[in-house]
């Protein structure tokens, strides 16, 4: 590398007073947003005519023709406080002493926000943040992560927050509700962003518009969470915090508090004031083993915590690797996206090179010489490393990126209406309804009633974001999901105590030795189905048949190839035109035999009970009923005569692979979980504000008594199922089912595929583009789900 010498101080001296700037001096800083520093434009073209200026121009030129060909020939750096801008000066001043190019200027953001902006507005052109930040640089400013930080001991570029219980805790991660917890401190990584922004993600916590801290206040019953003492924050945040041995400093976020920071937060569940310490993976053994320990963390033995896994499980304090919260990725070097990263990593490599080491004059990874900590790159950091793949989403990783999404709920962003589409008189009567009443109790956002023909009408006003959400089920979602981009955002839970809000639909057979057939053996087979249309009945059991190819739509009409393919069923109906007979054979119609084969009560065999009825009375060799229908009647739960003396070990079920297996093995042998109904919305829709709404008022109103209003009670408006499902028993959170094809699950889909591939309309074309599209559908989902 050639570099020419330094310009003596008499020489820059005059070249300042001549105005000139002469790209190489580095004790000066830029300012950012117009400060009052000097500041200077590298290697100015235009040079002066005086003798020293015709010195200096002819020092100019031959430093701009003797330059290495870089992108740029300065690297403005963002600094965020008078320490950081004095160690990157002094950053500066080494790199150049050492012939280091390009030349590296320090900018004043004031605010590591601050810093991605004036990136973003070319005022800078780099600055090392945190992986919150990095987030925010890619999603809001498009900024790109090109360096990232290591720190040894194996963990690379990252290391793991964790939720540690003492080994006696009943707590797990779905029981945080009501608990006391320690943080480190306000939006701290480890010990707020990542616990409280994954359980806002998953649905855990709900949060009324986007108010954050207020939801964190509402779920745990106290906390210490040192910074959170001032207004707007709920006291319950500050409730177990204790300043220090003289009272003093009780929830700042500095040692004052004796709560504070990851020890901190450990010894707030050490000392029995909280029962979660949210904290990094090492705080538990460097509380408890070696000399460093403190002393209240003398004599406690690692066996006596555990860990919170996300599935609900528990482990060792030493099995972080597999269970924790997330993976948080270390501080990176963040830069605009057409800037190129591997110069920048150059640079650095060169630096830490000469200067990553204790003797060296200047250390870029020790920042106690200037009263700070952390200063432009963690103190931990062992070395810097090249960004291979250069996004923020590849950076951070699944995990922390699920945890950053919900905590990105910016009150200032949300509409001041949802934007509800409704289909028939009776529901828009419900829908402004209810819309008062969330208005009366100040739910945000307000409800707003939009008229629709149809589902599909809805799907596309949404897709146009002239509308914001429609309750959709199973093959309208599939449609909404797959034809128009939407996502759900919540959705109907039937059961309480239900955390998947759904159920499976099976197909029960009796049990024998004699004839034991399996699904490749119906071709012939008598079967009853809890009614046409009906999706654990029909779509989902004819859809698989049709996908595995044992039934072949013959001219389109799937009515008469399951006519063809059963020797006779029950099928109940509303239709008549032109329904083949042999659908209805083995129905018997009420007491007296009137009404057979209709879709109602009033069909002996219509619904679950009634298709499961069907088999049991021998109408029928199989039943398409849901996982329940057999327990809900045999064994005595079913007093009626036809049902008083059955066992639920008389039957078995058939498995789409070609086996059977018992009655109570539906979760492995099922046809498909039939999915509950979701509310559907655009992408671009705050789908944590949109639940955080429907949970609040389900709070005031999810109960059948309410004499004001009931969100799961149609009949004061004349009506069936408006808005939501009568049978419903709450509004769960769409979680991590952010796409149709995981709410909906893999069986559905391939039930779906399979009508799909029968439809005549555009025939072979049609169905082609519909599995492919399905396919990559499947794809996208799988790829991004946590």
């Amino acid at each position: 590398m050639i570099r020419l010498p330094f310009p003596s101080k008499e020489e820059e001296q005059a070249g300042r007073q001549a105005g000139v700037a002469s790209g190489v001096h580095r004790e000066t800083h830029l300012e950012g947003g117009g400060g009052g520093g000097p500041s200077r434009e590298p290697l100015s073209p235009s040079c002066p005519l005086s003798a020293m200026e015709k010195k200096l121009a002819w020092l100019c030129a031959l430093l701009l023709c003797c330059r290495p060909a870089f992108p740029v020939d300065l690297l403005r750096w963002c600094t965020i406080s008078e320490q950081e801008l004095a160690k990157c000066s002094d950053m500066s001043k080494a790199f150049s002493k050492a012939n280091l190019l390009p030349d590296v200027a320090c900018v004043r953001g004031g605010s590591a926000f601050s810093c991605l902006s004036m990136i973003n507005a070319s005022v800078a052109d780099v600055a090392a943040v945190d992986g919150g930040l990095v987030y925010q640089a890619g999603k809001d400013y498009h900024l790109k992560p090109v360096v990232g930080e290591a720190y040894g001991q194996e963990l690379g570029t990252s290391y793991y927050a964790v939720a540690v219980v003492k080994a006696n805790s009943n707590l797990t991660i779905n029981s945080l509700r009501g608990a006391k917890t320690c943080h480190t401190a306000l939006n701290r990584t480890a010990g707020w962003n990542v616990p409280i922004g994954f359980l806002l993600d998953s649905g855990r916590m709900p949060a009324v518009g986007c108010q954050v801290a207020q939801a964190a206040g509402e779920f745990f019953k106290s906390s210490c969470v040192p910074g959170a003492g001032g207004a707007g924050y709920p006291a319950s945040l500050c409730q177990l915090c204790r300043g220090n041995a003289t009272g003093q400093g009780r929830c700042e976020p500095s040692p004052q508090e004796d709560y504070y920071d990851y020890l901190g937060a450990f010894r707030c569940l050490v000392e029995g004031a909280g029962e979660v310490a949210f904290v990094k993976h090492s705080t538990v053994a460097e509380a408890t083993e070696g000399p460093a320990a403190p002393s209240w963390g003398q004599g406690l033995q690692l066996q006596s915590f555990q860990l919170l896994c996300r599935d609900g499980s528990k482990a060792a304090v030493t099995a972080w690797r597999a269970c924790h919260l997330a993976r948080v990725p270390a501080h990176a070097v963040v830069a605009r996206a057409d800037m190129d990263g591997a110069f920048v990593f150059r640079l650095l490599d060169q630096g830490q090179q000469r200067f990553g080491g204790e003797d060296s004059t200047f250390q870029m990874f020790d920042s106690t010489a200037y009263g700070g900590k952390n200063l432009l790159f963690k103190d931990a950091t062992t070395e810097l490393v090249p960004i291979v793949e250069q996004t923020y989403e590849a950076w951070l990783g699944e995990e922390y990126l699920h945890a950053m999404r919900g905590l990105d709920c910016d009150p200032t962003r949300l509409p001041e209406f949802l934007r509800w589409c409704v289909l028939s008189p009776e529901e828009i009567w419900k829908c402004t309804t209810m819309a008062v009443a969330f208005k009366a109790k100040m739910l945000k956002p307000e409800i707003q009633c939009v008229s629709a023909k149809s589902q599909k009408e809805c799907m596309e006003e949404i897709q146009k974001k002239h509308i914001d959400a429609v309750t959709l089920a199973g093959e309208d979602i599939y449609t909404a999901g797959m034809a128009h981009g939407l996502v759900p955002a919540a959705g109907e839970r039937y059961a309480e105590g239900d955390t998947t809000s759904t159920y499976y639909a099976v197909a029960v057979v009796r049990r024998s030795i004699l004839d034991a057939f399996n699904i490749y053996d119906l071709r012939g087979k008598r079967s009853c189905h809890t009614g046409y249309g009906r999706r654990d009945g029909w779509t989902l059991p004819v859809g698989l048949l049709i996908r595995k190819g044992l039934i072949q739509p013959q001219r389109c009409s799937i009515l008469k190839a399951v006519s063809a393919f059963f020797s006779a069923s029950c099928v109940p109906t509303a239709q008549r035109e032109d329904y083949p007979a042999n659908l209805c054979q083995q129905c018997v119609g009420d007491d007296r035999g009137d009404h057979k084969c209709q879709a109602s009560r009033q069909e002996r065999y219509f619904g679950y009970t009634g298709a499961f009825r069907c088999l049991a009375e021998n109408h029928g060799d199989v039943a398409f009923v849901k996982h329940t229908s057999v327990f809900e009647n045999t064994d005595g739960r079913n007093g009626e005569s036809w049902a008083s003396q059955l066992r639920s070990a008389d039957f078995q079920l058939l498995c789409p692979n070609g086996a059977r297996a018992e009655v109570g093995q539906f979760a492995q042998c099922h046809w498909g979980q039939v999915p509950p109904r979701a509310i559907m919305v655009h992408p671009d829709t705050n789908a944590l504000a949109v639940y955080g709404l429907l949970d609040k008022a389900q709070d005031y109103f999810g109960d059948d008594s309410n004499s004001e209003f009931s969100m799961f009670n149609s009949t004061q408006f004349n009506g069936k199922d408006l808005i939501f499902k009568d049978s419903s028993t709450g509004i769960v959170a769409a979680g991590e089912r952010t796409t149709s094809t995981s709410w909906l699950g893999p069986e559905f889909l391939e039930a779906m595929e399979g009508w799909s591939s029968a439809q005549c309309s555009q025939a072979a074309t049609r169905s082609v583009n519909i599995s492919l599209l399905l396919m990559t559908s499947l794809v996208f989902a799988s790829f991004h789900s946590s």
